[in-house]
């Protein structure tokens, strides 16, 4: 039955964290200990280990027929480590983007089929402020959502790019259009979007890099349309890009390819 199905995924996952825990505090464990501390059978408990090595979660040590960690846990890990010094290395830089602008100030990264806000902090312009951390947002109709996409190969942009619903009359909701301005992207250093998530929002976002060069965050500003313009909206971009790229300094990027 599909509940009895659902019932046996959710012990196994507990049982596989469960696994992880156990090596994590003890080292190395072999599958015996490993179905005693589960209280499964030792089958069941190298059916667990196996799937775990196969995701490279655990990994054989040597030839004593004992587990520990594997270098996915590192790969997971790292991923975690990196938002949060992106988080930790922006936020005095944001805290003055939105002091000088007067505008919210977001840093997000790229999630799935869609943007991550990680960080955000209010300007004095904003009156309640929509809180956006944790929340994710479509790519394609956002500032930030165009620098994540701007510099990914062809075959992942593919991958990552389904439908482009419309949420306004200015959202792009063609993929051609949609290439063609990710190039405008790259060679600007910058992206705006006015209106295309919302009427009457204008957001703008600059990528932040790490030390290879690489894309991993973009940070942006957004208030109203009415505020940003003209002029207005092109000191604050410079500001902007100014603010990403000494946080992408602060990581280990030089400029240099």
């Amino acid at each position: 039955m599909p509940e009895a199905r659902a019932v046996d995924a959710v012990q196994s996952v507990d049982r596989a964290l469960t696994i992880l825990e156990l090596l994590a505090r003890v080292g190395e464990a072999g599958v015996t200990d490993i179905a005693v501390d589960l209280g499964v059978h030792k089958s069941t408990a190298f059916r667990l280990m196996s799937t775990l090595e196969a995701h490279d979660l655990v990994e054989q040590a040597g030839e004593r027929g004992k587990y520990r960690l594997g270098v996915g846990v590192l790969r997971l890990a790292g991923a975690t480590t990196a938002r949060l010094d992106v988080v930790q290395e922006a936020r005095q830089i944001c805290r003055h983007l939105a002091a000088t602008t007067g505008e919210t100030v977001n840093v997000a990264v790229l999630s799935g089929n869609s943007a991550l806000y990680l960080d955000q902090v209010a300007g004095s312009s904003s009156l309640q402020s929509h809180n956006w951390v944790g929340q994710h947002i479509p790519l394609h109709a956002t500032s930030n959502g165009k620098v994540l996409l701007s510099e990914l190969d062809p075959a992942r942009l593919d991958g990552v790019l389904g439908a482009l619903p419309g949420y306004t009359d200015r959202t792009i909701t063609r993929k051609a259009r949609l290439r063609t301005e990710l190039a405008d992207v790259r060679e600007r250093g910058y992206s705006v979007a006015v209106d295309e998530l919302e009427m009457g929002l204008t957001a703008a976002a600059a990528p932040i890099r790490n030390a290879h060069g690489d894309i991993i965050a973009s940070m942006s500003i957004s208030g109203a349309t009415f505020r940003l313009q003209d002029g207005v909206l092109a000191t604050a971009v410079e500001q902007l890009v100014a603010a990403a790229g000494e946080v992408s300094f602060r990581l280990g990027w030089t400029g240099r390819e």
